[in-house]
């Protein structure tokens, strides 16, 4: 059943005591048996569990934290995503980096940077939530990776330039579309 109704599962893990490693690779095993792609947006404490994910999209601290290696340049970056991908063997990994953008790693290609929008930010709460959400939805929907990087870098955008939690809405993104 879970083949023919859902295209993507995203487990979003704030920490709090549901995602424990064993519903982690109960729906990881379950969702790779029935074709379904799995993103994470992990906590450190469960880093190494989301082994075999699509795609996985921490922060520069959660990936700085959960492989153990300082994230402070780009030689340091391409080691914590080299590391990440050997641990962790997910096909995308999307690495948050705040005002520095988003670096994306795919299996078997070189890094490549994403830079944020030179905008005002007012707010970050749900940007990462925001990211996971929008890259699922392009991968899901059948983007490269890139695209669906970008099209989450422009979503995430929305997001920090509005106060408080805010969703984005399709016609915003569309503007910022076509005014690319």
């Amino acid at each position: 059943v879970l083949d023919s109704c859902v295209d993507g599962v995203i487990l979003s893990d704030y920490g709090k005591g549901l995602l424990v490693p064993e519903i982690i690779e109960y729906v990881i095993t379950r969702c790779r048996r029935a074709g379904v792609r799995v993103a994470v947006d992990p906590k450190v404490e469960h880093f190494r569990a989301y082994r075999g994910v699509t795609m996985i999209t921490p922060n520069n601290k959660e990936a700085s934290e959960g492989i153990g290696i300082p994230i402070r340049d780009r030689a340091s970056l391409e080691r914590a995503g080299a590391a990440i991908c050997e641990a962790i063997d997910p096909e995308i990994l999307l690495v948050t980096r705040s005002e520095h953008g988003i670096a994306l790693f795919e299996r078997g290609q070189s890094l490549d940077e994403i830079p944020t929008r030179a905008q005002e930010v007012f707010d970050v709460t749900g940007a990462g939530d925001t990211v996971i959400a929008a890259m699922t939805l392009g991968i899901v929907a059948g983007l490269a990776p890139e695209d669906a990087a970008l099209l989450a870098n422009l979503a995430a955008g929305i997001v920090v330039g509005q106060v408080g939690t805010a969703a984005v809405l399709a016609g915003e993104l569309l503007s910022i579309l076509q005014n690319s």
